[in-house]
């Protein structure tokens, strides 16, 4: 149960990690002074990178937790 704990420990991080990158292209694109267009663009794609980052981080938790009731 403990590679369970390390191996969900390790998918947050990633999430987490992938949630850092949305906020700083969100940053990037919005001091980029693009159009309304484009920034809505921007931002469409950065939703599914973020959708992504999120449900990593929570099948991640949810390893945590399941390494920790089972151990």
């Amino acid at each position: 149960m403990q590679a369970l704990i390390w191996i969900g420990a390790a998918l947050t991080l990633i999430g987490l990690l992938g949630l850092g990158y949305c906020v700083l292209r969100v940053m990037r694109a919005r001091r980029a002074g693009l159009t309304d267009d484009a920034l809505r663009a921007e931002l469409r794609s950065v939703v599914t990178v973020n959708l992504a980052a999120v449900g990593i981080s929570a099948l991640g938790l949810m390893l945590v937790v399941a390494g920790i009731m089972l151990g």
